[in-house]
């Protein structure tokens, strides 16, 4: 499991997250789950990227 929510940025062991993953459905990651930092997100008609300044890119 990751250490952080890639929906809120909070530990993953945090708290309550029962909507993140409903609000991740219809959105793209915002935060790093490996290290929680703020992520860059472009989103175009067909699909999003998301990119982490120490970890690099995510696509979906």
């Amino acid at each position: 499991m990751d250490p952080f929510c890639d929906h809120c940025g909070r530990p993953a062991e945090d708290g309550d997250h029962a909507a993140c993953p409903a609000a991740r459905e219809m959105e793209p990651p915002r935060y790093c789950p490996q290290c929680g930092r703020r992520l860059v997100v472009q989103v175009t008609p067909r699909n999003w990227s998301a990119r982490c300044s120490v970890h690099g890119v995510r696509g979906g």
